[in-house]
């Protein structure tokens, strides 16, 4: 069977982070592939909703269901919530994040631990839930290009991002055979809160391709993983070619 004619019609998604931004995108792809979704939200309650609805609305499905990922407590039921409004999860999007600026002289103990609350703790344990049901499905973590460089203006952001990408490698061997775990990390895809997209134009020169991609690039990259049977542990980076600049990292 080609990769293209697989099709997704049916499979159950949680979309951590769904409402807004690259989550709202693949949330919306998944929508349209014929994909079950539950929308994971915290604060944006309302945004949440609306994106069910826009879903239902096409004829799709959608639900709701609220946590805060900091809270270990809640991560769990946010996936047993997800279970009982939608059923088994076949796909599971980690894709919740919190993006705050530190450096490394000024990041706290606090700091440092709420990054890894949402980053790490929140997609292994979504990840083990999900292995439990004994089903097979598709792990994607969202992380990001300069997790091969370093991030010197975000650094607990940073830190928890290294290790959500070696929990990426470490679940794909400890899921397998059932489970495939692959990652997706963006580059200059989306301006940061409060910028528009004169931001990004001015950051073109910063990948070979000189230019900035969309959300609809996260989202292809997501479908081509979950279409995908026989790539596991790998982490496809859509950047522009970002990644190449160097590594700070063997």
């Amino acid at each position: 069977m080609k990769r293209q004619d697989i099709s997704l019609a049916g499979r159950t998604a949680l979309i951590t982070g769904a409402a807004k931004r690259l989550g709202r995108a693949m949330a919306l792809a998944l929508a349209q592939e014929g994909v079950r979704v539950v929308a994971h939200h915290n604060r944006s309650e309302r945004e949440a909703a609306l994106l069910c609805d826009e879903i239902t609305r096409s004829g799709g499905s959608a639900w709701r269901v609220q946590g805060d990922l900091a809270e270990a407590e809640q991560v769990q039921r946010v996936f047993r919530d997800a279970v009982a409004q939608a059923g088994p999860i076949d796909i599971l999007i980690n894709n919740a994040s919190i993006f705050e600026s530190d450096t490394i002289w000024d990041a706290t103990e606090d700091s440092v631990l709420l990054n890894l609350r949402i980053h790490a703790m929140a997609p292994l344990t979504l990840a083990r839930e999900m292995a439990r049901q004994g089903s097979e499905g598709h792990v994607v973590n969202l992380l990001d290009t300069r997790v091969t460089v370093y991030d010197k203006e975000h650094a607990s952001y940073h830190i928890s991002k290294r290790v959500l990408a070696t929990l990426t490698r470490m679940l794909a061997v400890e899921l397998a055979p059932k489970i495939v775990v692959n990652g997706i990390a963006p580059g200059l895809i989306l301006p940061p809160a409060g910028q528009d997209e004169s931001y990004l134009q001015g950051l073109v020169y910063t990948n070979p391709l000189k230019r900035h991609g969309g959300p609809r690039d996260v989202a292809e990259a997501m479908l081509f993983l979950l279409r995908s049977h026989f790539v596991t542990g790998q982490i496809l980076y859509v950047d522009g070619g970002y990644h190449m600049k160097g590594h700070m990292y063997d």
